[in-house]
């Protein structure tokens, strides 16, 4: 697998992760254990997208960076490329 591919699917481990962790907190808000694992995979997350952006451009349209013009839709889609 290639290294674009890895890391992607590890940002997807970490978004499924993240919803998980939501759902129980929504259920159990003073799980002390349970909001530091949020927090530590939301960061895991976090730069792992910028890593990713940084590598072969945006995941999400905030990580657009030109401001010279729109190219969030420019390129082929994250799943797209291969």
């Amino acid at each position: 697998m290639n290294e674009r591919r890895t890391l992607l699917n590890k940002i997807k481990k970490y978004d499924f992760t993240l919803k998980e962790l939501d759902l129980y907190l929504d259920t159990h808000p003073n799980c002390r254990r349970a909001l530091a694992m949020f927090q530590k995979y939301r960061e895991l997350r976090r730069k792992a997208a910028d890593e990713f952006a940084r590598l072969y451009g945006p995941i999400t349209p905030e990580q657009v960076a030109s401001t010279e013009k729109w190219t969030w839709i420019g390129d082929p889609w994250p799943w797209e490329r291969s």
